[in-house]
């Protein structure tokens, strides 16, 4: 039989008309010889009375069966009438029923409440019935959504949507990627494409000047909760466009997304912090901004300190920087403790702190602070009763980077007591800028590039290029939310010189590995290139925070573990013999 109607649709304006049903058994109960099914489908759930010749076979369904049926629709009593469901006043009296598949019992509830109590592996090796949870359906419905939003802003725009490959070349520069070997060339590889980023800015030189892409990628990275090896990104490039475009463009975008998916109208323009400022300030370069704590440099305060830990940091170039985690004077020694291991993963030896509490400085480090210097602490922090300050004595870098990460497990122990709240539904965007165009990695020894080497410099500093790569700015951007980074791009570089300069004389990339990597796109940049920039945009973790989830694998319809598995379909697996053979492989396996 055809449905006539979904679940979520028959209501007393319905009543005596014929209606036909399919679903999902939700739920059996029998009421005196009156069986009743909630029927559900992706749309909602009706409940269907079995009373005459079909009560004896449909007291044998279970629950997650699939059925059909066809019958009357008829008020309910007024005492059972149930005005949380849209179908709630009525409910179908079965005259036919058709039986499709009869359910074992799930191995675990089909519930939010009781799937999210559960293992998630287990969840995840039965994703299909995990898929069928309200919440998980929730997730994927906003994902069409948001996806359908972005297709519908780019195409007003006259972007058009272009495929781009997922075989690819190897470009070891790059993060780790998925190898694919050529049956046709023997030993020769593919890799797959970690981002269109090379094919979309030769559609720029093609002439295509307004492109985007719901983009696939791949990366052979360690999984964490906003990480997956396969990724998509909302991928964009267009030419004779500036900073202030892409800004623009993007902020428009996401301004559609959050009315289409949830009706809220985010504000624009977002703020926008220079990268030094952002890890000055926070810690980080995708701060939350959501609360304050913010880091304050105290390198005038203790340059000449009786604590000579303090000076002879900022003697040997490095800095001292401080947070007030107001209020929480009162963190047990385990908490400490854990705050001190990951400031040690970071680099330090130690966390120190001060507690403040009647009155009292209660730490061993207080001892060797002036009058002067403790005047100056409590000005700069605004010190109270009940609050604790952490320290960092170290490189610039380091010690932002430690404080910014103490900074976020304190404001996750301020919201545990109660006296800080950081809400999901608070959108807090933000351009981060400026970032430098190059970093120099001690181990190799050379510069690096920061983003990517195609990202071009801030006009006004690209005279220091050879001089003083470091301080170098580039026309980088990231776009922040809530101490996520959504996406990132750059204006790029379209002069094939300019290009060329930068992979062999900064980046000291020699010239051969340059044109076996990149020759195709600089000859390309000869047949005149425009200007153009991009921006790609993490999708999974865009519906991620729309979900109000912390995880992208609540959002990812066929994720992978943290450990890179598929356990539904038992991925990855062994292959035969022959399959080795045909594709010239012998593989090793290390000793265990």
């Amino acid at each position: 039989m055809k449905r006539t109607h979904h679940c979520a649709q028959l209501t007393p304006s319905d009543l005596h008309a014929t209606a036909s049903l399919a679903g999902w058994v939700d739920s059996v109960r029998d009421h005196g010889g009156i069986i009743f099914v909630d029927l559900r489908d992706r749309q909602g759930i009706t409940q269907v009375k079995f009373d005459t010749n079909l009560r004896a076979e449909a007291a044998l369904l279970k629950a997650e069966s699939v059925i059909a049926v066809t019958g009357k629709v008829e008020l309910r009593p007024e005492a059972m009438m149930n005005k949380n469901l849209p179908t709630g006043q009525v409910e179908l009296d079965a005259s036919e029923l058709v039986v499709h598949n009869i359910s074992e019992t799930p191995p675990f509830p089909l519930t939010d409440a009781g799937g999210d109590k559960v293992n998630e592996d287990l969840r995840l090796t039965y994703r299909y019935l995990d898929l069928r949870r309200p919440k998980m359906r929730k997730n994927l419905l906003t994902r069409h959504r948001a996806t359908k939003a972005v297709r519908d802003y780019f195409d007003a725009q006259e972007f058009i949507e272009v495929e781009t490959p997922a075989l690819f070349k190897s470009t070891p520069e790059g993060a780790r990627e998925y190898l694919v070997p050529s049956r046709i060339h023997p030993g020769e590889f593919y890799a797959l494409s970690q981002s269109p980023q090379q094919f979309k800015q030769i559609l720029m030189v093609a002439g295509v000047e307004k492109y985007f892409q719901i983009a696939r990628c791949f990366r052979d990275e360690d999984l964490r909760s906003d990480r997956q090896m396969e990724f998509t990104q909302i991928d964009v490039e267009a030419s004779f466009i500036d900073r202030e475009g892409i800004y623009a463009l993007f902020e428009g975008m996401l301004k559609k997304v959050w009315q289409e998916v949830c009706q809220h109208d985010l504000p624009t323009p977002f703020p926008r912090l220079a990268y030094h400022d952002a890890m000055n300030r926070y810690g980080v370069d995708k701060p939350d901004t959501r609360f304050a704590l913010e880091l304050v440099d105290l390198s005038d305060t203790f340059n000449t300190s009786g604590f000579k830990v303090f000076a002879s940091t900022i003697a040997s170039g490095g800095c001292v920087k401080a947070f007030n985690a107001k209020g929480l004077a009162d963190i047990t020694q385990g908490e400490i403790g854990a705050l001190e291991e990951i400031a040690k993963s970071l680099g330090a030896k130690g966390l120190a702190f001060i507690k403040v509490e009647a009155g009292e400085w209660k730490s061993p480090i207080v001892k060797f602070f002036s009058e002067a210097e403790k005047a100056a602490l409590t000005q700069k922090l605004s010190i109270a009763d009940g609050d604790i300050i952490f320290f960092a004595a170290a490189t610039w870098e380091r010690a932002c980077a430690i404080l910014g990460r103490t900074r976020l497990e304190a404001a996750q122990l301020l919201v545990k007591r109660g006296r800080l709240t950081i809400r999901a539904d608070q959108w807090n965007f933000l351009w981060v800028v400026d970032f430098p165009l190059m970093s120099y990695d001690e181990e190799t020894k050379r510069y690096v590039a920061t983003h990517h080497p195609f990202t071009a410099p801030v006009p006004e500093d690209t005279a220091l290029i050879d001089s003083d790569p470091k301080a170098v700015r580039g026309q980088h951007y990231d776009v922040v939310l809530n101490g996520m980074e959504l996406g990132g791009g750059s204006i790029r570089i379209h002069q094939p010189t300019l290009q060329k300069k930068i992979f062999e004389d900064v980046l000291k990339i020699p010239a051969d590995v340059v044109e076996s990597r990149f020759g195709y796109m600089l000859k390309a940049f000869t047949y005149g290139a425009p200007p153009h920039g991009g921006i790609a945009f993490g999708l999974d973790r865009m519906v991620a925070l729309l979900c109000g989830t912390t995880s992208i694998r609540d959002v990812i319809a066929f994720p992978k573990t943290q450990k890179a598995q598929d356990l539904m379909a038992q991925s990855p697996t062994p292959v035969t013999a022959k399959q080795l053979k045909d594709l010239h492989i012998q593989t090793v396996i290390p000793p265990q």
